[in-house]
């Protein structure tokens, strides 16, 4: 059953005046035999970028270290500065850029905030535009105009913030900030992004009445991002209470400036790791964290359902494929930006899966679920949208064209299906550099290590 007009094969979400550029594809590289290699990866998008607005929010300077370089993260750091704070280069500890020092300064609007394509920066920053002075325009890239703004415009509205979005509950609009919040109780439905509960919560400590936030929806996705919010906050002396499922409560209180050390991002290491399956070999993520808030590290009991091992030792994760593919049946309610990857497993396994729970990621940067039916289905396989997933009945696949729909996971599951599917040509990888701007030359040293 066909959930989303943009389900079939013809579904391209730049419309017809926008094709896929041919000149551009990048060619997948084909594994040829079993990988073996030892990756490092930058910084997790998802810390950084909760680190740099709790950093512009604090009551003194905080220093970020490794943190992720990236369009979304470039993206967050021309935001804050443009209310305010100060975020200044450091020399490196990490292999991927600079430090960052960030200093906060009184917070003021009048200013136009590009939020790229980063959903963080579209659900984080309006609140704490709510305690500048001035208005701010929130605008975005084309392609992503259309994510769900209404939860935290209504919210804002709610808490006592003037929001003017011409009645369309999308971007752009503008948060006009009268230099506080009021805060107090709340009630929204998060059941589209648990970003909208991380953004209320990081600005939450500087309301002057605190916030008591209550979720109620179908259901609430990716908790560990919630857990991750309230780990950050409790770092920063920050006490995040939750006397019920879907309730939390922040009081007013300051928030410390921090000496922050960013772990790797883990949800970036799906596609490497997944590698390991797909060739029959092995594969190490350096920097693995023995304990961690990030969805990613969910793959460590994941990537064995699918028949897998995996070892942590020494800071290092290592993934060893079997003789093949398992099918699963898999509810992926807290890890759905792991769904891209694991779908792409599932394209090769041995049998029929269904993975659900992933409804939520139909409003990602693309349509995910519409998008990863029309991808696998064009290179021959056969996968069906479900109310809340996808089943996924593997086929035999052939080369042709992946389109990313400007989705760095698209791009990243298209050169995982490469790995042996030849002939597949990613358009538009370069929308790897959202999250992992080294995506292609980690890519290539990975397939460059095969064991023939």
């Amino acid at each position: 059953m066909l959930i989303s007009k943009y389900s079939s094969p013809d579904f391209n979400p730049y419309g017809d005046t926008d094709p896929v550029d041919t000149a551009a594809l990048w060619p997948a590289p084909t594994s040829a035999g079993p990988v073996d290699a030892v990756v490092a990866l930058p910084g997790s998008k998802s810390l950084t970028n909760r680190e740099l607005v709790l950093a512009a929010l604090a009551d003194g300077p905080s220093l970020l270290r490794a943190p992720l370089h990236s369009l979304d993260s470039s993206n967050m750091v021309g935001a804050l500065r443009a209310l305010g704070a100060s975020i200044e280069e450091r020399p490196a500890s990490g292999a991927f850029g600079a430090d960052w020092l960030v200093t906060p300064g009184e917070l003021i609007g009048s200013t136009t905030i590009d939020c790229g394509q980063a959903g963080t920066v579209m659900r984080f920053v309006p609140p704490v535009a709510g305690l500048a002075l001035g208005p701010t325009t929130f605008d975005a890239d084309d392609s992503a105009r259309g994510r769900p703004m209404a939860t935290v415009i209504q919210a804002l509205r709610a808490l006592g913030v003037d929001v003017n979005d011409d009645r369309r509950s999308r971007l752009p609009f503008t948060v006009h900030g009268t230099g506080s919040v009021a805060g107090g109780a709340v009630t929204i439905d998060a059941s589209s992004s648990s970003q909208f509960v991380s953004g209320l919560l990081l600005a939450a400590p500087r309301f002057t009445n605190g916030l008591q936030l209550t979720h109620e929806g179908e259901r609430l996705p990716s908790l560990p991002h919630i857990d991750m919010t309230v780990a950050a906050l409790a770092a920063r002396g920050v006490e995040v209470s939750s006397p019920a499922v879907g309730q939390w409560v922040v009081e007013p209180a300051p928030i410390s400036g921090a000496e922050i050390d960013i772990e790797p991002d883990l949800s970036n290491a799906a596609p490497f790791l997944a590698a390991a399956l797909v060739t029959g070999g092995r594969v190490t993520i350096s920097g693995w964290p023995q304990a961690t808030t990030q969805v990613g590290a969910h793959l460590a009991e994941l990537l064995p359902l699918f028949g897998a091992s995996v070892t942590l030792e020494n800071g290092a994760l290592t993934v060893n494929g079997g003789d093949g593919i398992r099918a699963v049946q898999l509810d992926l309610t807290t890890g759905g930006e792991l769904a891209p990857t694991l779908v792409a497993l599932a394209a090769l396994a041995d049998g029929p899966s269904e993975i659900t729970g992933i409804g939520h990621i139909r409003h990602h940067e693309t349509d995910r679920l519409a998008a990863l039916v029309a991808e696998i289905n064009s290179l021959g396989g056969n996968v069906t949208e479900l109310q809340d997933g996808l089943r996924i009945e593997p086929q035999p696949l052939h080369g042709g064209v992946w389109r990313s729909y400007h989705d760095h996971r698209m791009a990243t599951t298209g050169a995982l299906l490469g790995l042996v599917v030849a002939g597949v040509e990613i358009e538009n990888v370069q929308t790897t550099a959202k999250t992992l701007p080294q995506f292609t030359q980690l890519w290539h040293e990975m397939v460059g290590g095969s064991t023939a």
